[in-house]
């Protein structure tokens, strides 16, 4: 199945991979935004201060750890992740396509753009 898919087909994948990573994301954070509000919804807010997150979750497994404690705003946290990685599993998937097509010159492109990507998330400067 795989070895007859033509250009149409990988822009139909490539189309529904978006698609779907933006629907997941979606729901995800609403689920999220619905548990934030069921424990924190009747609390008043001070606008005096800023507070910002009692918690904050800078790393992958604070997020994960925060999820499987139900928390609503690892939830939310996830969703952006998840919103965060839907373009860059898109961009993988085109290396795909192309390996698929052996078109080299848009392989070491694809792959040379994933890896400034993943580069800048991995290495990049924490402020």
């Amino acid at each position: 199945m795989i070895s007859n898919w033509k250009d149409k087909n990988i822009e139909v994948a490539l189309g529904n991979l978006l698609r779907w990573g933006v629907i997941l994301s979606s729901i995800v954070v609403i689920a999220g935004g619905i548990i934030y509000l069921f424990h924190h919804g009747s609390t008043s807010p001070d606008y005096t201060t800023f507070h910002g997150l009692l918690l904050p979750f800078h790393s992958m497994s604070e997020v994960w750890n925060g999820v499987m404690e139900l928390r609503g705003e690892a939830i939310i946290q996830l969703g952006v992740i998840l919103l965060i990685a839907t373009p860059i599993a898109r961009v993988a998937f085109s290396v795909v396509g192309f390996i698929w097509e052996k078109d080299l010159l848009y392989i070491f492109l694809t792959l040379l753009v994933l890896g400034i990507i993943l580069t800048s998330m991995f290495l990049g400067v924490k402020g």
